[in-house]
């Protein structure tokens, strides 16, 4: 839902469906919102072929990422090769090494994403998306615990990140993990969520916790 900077988001509309219907639907909607960053400043070993230092070039890498950002729908074939150029020109360019992890992710290279999205993190440390991609590709993974942990480090360094808090609560329900920041979290999305499809089902499980109480 994101996460963000420019962000992919596949907006869900309002449905009267199942609550099962529902769900698929929001977790569809978090998978559309891998979050794609514009612009910024990366290290280690990589499959790119990095420049030395004194020849590193951050404009024309920069460059190269907003041109395969707004590619990322429309042509991610394209897009990989912009991205994979940006990172020839400059290995150190976070928001790159993020996008890429985002078309890795869609394209189910879950190990591939997960390495770019650590770049991103290392590269950008006060921004959620790379932590919240990583997240999302801990979950696809079957990784619940360390998705959570995750989703938690994005709120940790940009607090109320609509998108990490929608994904966090609703795996944290789903994964049977409340603890008890979850009934906080539901009431925020319920207040703000990204869609009146969040806010509803918000609503709808602030009343069946309220039940449990009870």
């Amino acid at each position: 839902m994101n996460t963000r900077s420019a962000q992919v988001t596949n907006h869900a509309r309002r449905t009267t469906r199942s609550s099962s219907t529902a769900r698929a639907a929001i977790l569809a909607t978090l998978l559309g919102s891998l979050a794609c960053v514009a612009g910024c400043a990366t290290s280690s070993s990589s499959p790119y072929e990095p420049r030395a230092e004194i020849t590193r070039n951050p404009a024309e890498a920069e460059r190269l990422n907003t041109k395969a950002a707004a590619l990322m729908t429309s042509d991610p074939i394209e897009a990989e090769k912009l991205l994979r150029e940006a990172l020839t020109q400059d290995l150190y360019h976070g928001p790159a090494h993020n996008n890429l992890g985002v078309i890795y992710l869609k394209k189910g290279l879950l190990f591939e994403a997960a390495g770019e999205f650590q770049w991103a993190r290392q590269l950008l440390p006060g921004h959620p998306d790379p932590r919240l991609n990583l997240a999302l590709t801990l979950e696809t993974a079957g990784k619940t615990d360390d998705a959570i942990a995750t989703y938690k480090t994005a709120l940790e360094v940009f607090p109320n990140h609509l998108q990490s808090t929608q994904a966090l609560a609703r795996l944290q329900l789903r994964a049977g993990k409340s603890d008890a920041v979850t009934r906080e979290l539901l009431e925020e999305i319920a207040m703000r969520g990204e869609t009146q499809q969040w806010k509803d089902w918000a609503r709808l499980r602030l009343a069946s916790l309220r039940g449990q109480s009870d």
